[in-house]
């Protein structure tokens, strides 16, 4: 059954139903999502608008993720829903085929500015040496038949393809048009699926970029047991994935691994984070800046409770050339040789990072 999206505005103890509105021109979503990406609810940098392929079409917008994969996205639009199923499959196998002087060529055409210059800006890190190595396909609709919404639903269960629809919704609330977004299927699912097959099996530890700035310091999440990340929401989110119990090997950049841990608490903001009944905040802190921005949770720092089973100062960290590194705050760990060395260097047997 086609997903249908609802909305109601809160009047007293009542609730009344928002009038939906008939998105009468989906072209407006092309420009909403190319001036705001953050709108898909994903880190992505935009490279390409109306990219001509070698097959004679022309793919709505493309992009790339901090890991330099590619996203193509496919609107709807004026297309049968069958065809835009069709349509975003015939792109992928263009994409696919891309080479990294391809992909910065195309980039640097639309951006007026080398890939490497806009993806630095965008994520705070150099992009990787390997790009284009798998990616996502998203068709952004209005409104799809039930038929097409089954075969991108089996295409990402059964085939794990890294496929689906994200809808975007218009209401009238007190006389404004208001938006709406929701998918057909979790992203992150549908992500982890399609991982499971195309990529290396994951170890169940986490990476975990512990970049020091002054508002964080290795110093103090060694002494009072968290790790934190913050001064935007794209920094900060990322710690939701690791919840209670987890593993993690933190990388310091510009020196190496120096700690293993296991996570005691999820995320929440800095000003709420206790050590023996203590607030983080009113500890003699190495970072002076840590309580910069306590109050707004866009900017504030986040932090998650670490109780670390192994740790080294900085001078002494773990590394080796060709060690795995992430410009990512949180990502899984899936580099064999990265994890043979740390299993040795942090004197843990296999049971322990697989557990």
């Amino acid at each position: 059954m086609s997903l249908q999206m609802s909305l109601w505005e809160v009047n007293g103890k009542a609730l009344k139903a928002c009038p939906v509105e008939v998105l009468d021109d989906e072209m407006r979503l092309e420009d909403w999502i190319e001036n705001d990406t953050s709108l898909l609810g994903m880190e992505l940098l935009l490279i390409g608008r109306q990219v001509q392929t070698r097959y004679r079409g022309y793919l709505d917008l493309l992009g790339i993720d901090s890991e330099g994969n590619l996203i193509v996205l496919e609107l709807k639009k004026d297309k049968t829903p069958r065809e835009v199923v069709a349509q975003i499959l015939d792109y992928a196998s263009w994409a696919k085929e891309l080479s990294p002087a391809e992909v910065g060529a195309l980039a640097a055409k639309y951006l007026k500015r080398s890939l490497s210059e806009a993806f630095a800006e965008r994520f705070g890190s150099p992009i990787p040496t390997a790009i284009n190595v798998s990616h996502r396909l998203i068709i952004v609709a209005s409104k799809l038949d039930d038929s097409s919404e089954r075969i991108v639903q089996y295409l990402a269960s059964e085939h794990s393809l890294d496929i689906n629809v994200v809808f975007f919704n218009c209401f009238t609330v007190n006389g404004k048009e208001v938006v709406g977004r929701s998918w057909l299927m979790d992203p992150e699912e549908v992500e982890q699926r399609s991982e499971a097959r195309h990529k290396l099996p994951w170890s169940g530890t986490w990476f975990v970029n512990v970049g020091e700035r002054p508002f964080r310091n290795w110093d103090d999440f060694r002494k009072y047991g968290f790790t934190s990340a913050g001064q935007g929401a794209v920094y900060s989110r990322p710690l939701i994935k690791l919840e209670v119990g987890d593993k993690i090997f933190a990388y310091l950049k510009g020196y190496g691994y120096v700690g293993y841990g296991e996570i005691t608490s999820t995320a929440c903001m800095a000003k709420d984070f206790m050590v023996d009944g203590k607030r983080l905040l009113d500890l003699p802190l190495v970072a002076p800046s840590m309580n910069s921005n306590s109050d707004d949770p866009e900017l504030s720092e986040w932090v998650v409770g670490v109780k670390w089973l192994c740790s080294f100062p900085r001078e002494e960290s773990k590394t080796f050339t060709g060690v795995f590194a992430n410009q990512n705050v949180v990502c899984k760990l899936r580099h064999e040789q990265t994890l043979d060395f740390l299993k040795r260097e942090f004197g843990l047997d296999e049971a322990v990072t697989t557990s």
